[in-house]
């Protein structure tokens, strides 16, 4: 053994010379380590999904002409996979149109004068989306003068000479994504449509119009802080605090849980950082001064619901997607991000509670109800921990994936997901051809407790949520959990339906920030196979089922799956691999989570056995499972 490895090394050094040594263009490495510019791929149904942060990316550039005081509209159309951007700034300088959008380390955010603040990748953003695009246009409108380019996966197929135009300013981009990369993609309407009013709010004045939808916020944060927590669950009226590099909203309501917005320079950091933290040491700092009582941190942070947004100079992320802002200072000879964050709320927060006497009280007797509550929980949450160790969660309801989520692994943890089953036929199926690396499965047992209306002490004492939660670490909030993606595998039938819903339930009654942030999906499964002896096609639709037999011709096999446990493990292998189809259940911007548990669960029975059998599909315009 060691004579054949001796031997291997000899071969690989004799091997070695200078063709084995190759540079990679830009293009060509941007497409074979996507990920380290866009960070995950993706098919769509996740709002941090690859072709998301390609239209980021190319909107961001539109923001900073705006922000610089160059164009007050942007137009966005997308259609069959192809989108378009067109802005009314400055346009891009007609020398260098090419080079802006096809060699590294190249454009204007540089220039530390014209963009001191700016949202953009410094120069990658717009050549990741050209490389990754089957087809990429760039026009350039300066003063009566128009260039156009356009590219087929990052090379220049056509150069389009200087001409003359009548057309405004501005810059235009259109460009399809690489389906070969982005396998089966489709932009959700509604991911766009939140995507495009978080623009809104941070830049008041801003007009954007998305498919014949105008988006305009007079308000900024406030704004947001209205669309997302309807008006009667608000303990005391929005707090809107602003000053030039720094904007806050705050109230509390009613849910549980905490509930953060958080943004640096434009860009929406979903892992929070530095400015997130600091908020919310300075809330409770400020809130214990102002009362002068040492309330516990979690009394004064449950059923908050607040954002924040901070412009900072050439802000340190903690990756190439952005989404967490490291520690660092506001700029040169500036303070540090804590200091500025604690100082800001610490005057302004502290003022607001002084001259609203009745917004203080209201605030008081939440914290006080939290703290009651907490007091209550600690004996029931005690004996449930106790009866989830007794209970070996991870031998009888969690197989659990091999992918060990730490504060480091975060990259991996993307990658993750657990399968919510109901019956061991299901279950056994997913378990046997599942991905043991990244996927895990949990066993329901028998139908969930519809949870509508009820206490989180539910939680604790049904053993079958109390495994729930422990198996996805929510217990103290998301930021411990242990899988980005939560599906709901049940059957394609009135029973399946109605688990999904009890579920769905659950997680938002209780654990609302696990749907709001994107991380919860329902599994599609094939409802018909269709298969002649040279050729098996699984269909997920009549339509599909009809397609299948027009194309194999002369009576077909057809197999109409009515549960999961149908499905042979061998098969199921098929639809939970790359081609996997998940529908994200998106609550829209308007959608106040009460008043849907109240309609989908409360007392109108016939009404919910009603739209179950009429739909199968939860109502579009409420919460949507998106097609």
């Amino acid at each position: 053994m060691g004579l054949q490895f001796s031997r291997t090394l000899e071969t690989m050094a004799q091997n070695y010379t200078e063709d084995n040594i190759r540079s990679l263009d830009w293009k060509e490495h941007i497409r074979i380590r996507p990920g380290m510019y866009i960070g995950k791929l993706g098919d769509g149904s996740a709002p941090d999904d690859g072709i998301y942060i390609l239209l980021k990316e190319v909107i961001d550039n539109s923001i900073d002409e705006f922000v610089m005081g160059n164009g007050r509209t942007i137009d966005i159309k997308i259609s069959d996979g192809k989108v378009n951007v067109r802005d009314y700034g400055r346009g891009i300088p007609l020398g260098k149109v090419i080079d802006c959008v096809s060699k590294m380390n190249t454009g204007g955010k540089y220039d530390s004068k014209a963009f001191q603040k700016s949202v953009g990748l410094n120069g990658v953003g717009t050549k990741a989306v050209n490389a990754l695009s089957t087809y990429f246009k760039v026009q350039s409108v300066r003063d009566g003068e128009t260039k156009i380019a356009e590219f087929e996966k990052g090379e220049l197929v056509n150069d389009h000479k200087l001409d003359k135009s009548n057309q405004r300013n501005g810059t235009a981009i259109t460009f399809m994504p690489d389906n070969s990369i982005f396998k089966n993609y489709r932009f959700i309407s509604d991911i766009v449509s939140n995507q495009i009013w978080n623009y809104a709010y941070l830049n008041s004045g801003l007009t954007i119009n998305f498919n014949g939808e105008k988006i305009h916020s007079p308000n900024g944060l406030r704004d947001l802080l209205d669309r997302k927590i309807d008006e009667e669950s608000r303990r005391y009226p929005i707090i809107h605090l602003k000053a030039d590099d720094i904007e806050i909203a705050i109230t509390h309501g009613s849910q549980y849980g905490e509930e953060y917005y958080s943004f640096v320079n434009g860009q929406y950091t979903t892992q929070g950082g530095t400015h997130l933290a600091a908020f919310r040491e300075a809330l409770v700092k400020t809130v214990r001064d102002f009362y002068k009582k040492d309330f516990d941190a979690s009394d004064i942070r449950a059923s908050v619901v607040a954002a924040i947004s901070l412009r900072v100079m050439e802000p340190v992320f903690e990756s190439q997607t952005k989404t967490k802002l490291g520690s660092q200072n506001m700029g040169p000879n500036e303070p540090s991000i804590r200091n500025y964050v604690g100082d800001f709320i610490k005057k302004h927060f502290d003022n607001y509670l002084h001259k609203n006497p009745d917004a203080a009280e209201a605030l008081l007797k939440r914290i006080q109800q939290s703290e009651r509550e907490r007091k209550d929980m600690a004996g029931i949450k005690k004996l449930a921990n106790q009866r989830a160790k007794k209970a070996n969660l991870h031998n009888k309801k969690l197989r659990d994936c091999r992918v060990h989520l730490t504060n480091d692994k975060n990259e991996k943890r993307l990658d993750t997901t657990i399968f919510i089953t109901e019956g061991d036929s299901a279950s056994g199926s997913i378990t046997k051809t599942r991905d043991v690396e990244t996927q895990a499965v949990f066993s329901l047992r028998g139908k969930p407790l519809n949870s509508f209306g009820l206490k989180k002490k539910v939680v604790y004492e049904n053993e079958e949520f109390n495994l729930l939660q422990h198996a996805l670490n929510i217990e103290e909030g998301l930021d411990n959990l242990r899988y980005n993606r939560v599906v709901i595998a049940t059957d394609a039938d009135v029973d399946g339906m109605h688990i999904r819903l009890l579920i769905m339930t659950f997680f938002l009654q209780f654990f609302p920030d696990l749907v709001k942030n994107g991380h919860l999906f329902i599994l599609e499964t094939p409802l018909f196979r269709v298969r002649n002896k040279k050729e098996t096609i699984y269909c997920y639709s009549e339509e599909e089922k009809q397609k299948a037999i027009n194309k194999l011709g002369s009576n077909p096999e057809i197999t109409r799956f009515k549960g999961l446990g149908e499905i042979s493990p061998e098969e199921f292998g098929e639809f939970i691999g790359e081609d996997m189809r998940l529908e994200p259940v998106l609550l829209s911007s308007e959608s106040s989570i009460s008043k849907i548990l109240s309609y989908y669960m409360g007392k109108n029975t016939p009404d919910r056995q009603g739209f179950i059998i009429e739909n199968l599909r939860v109502e579009k315009d409420v919460v949507e499972f998106a097609s």
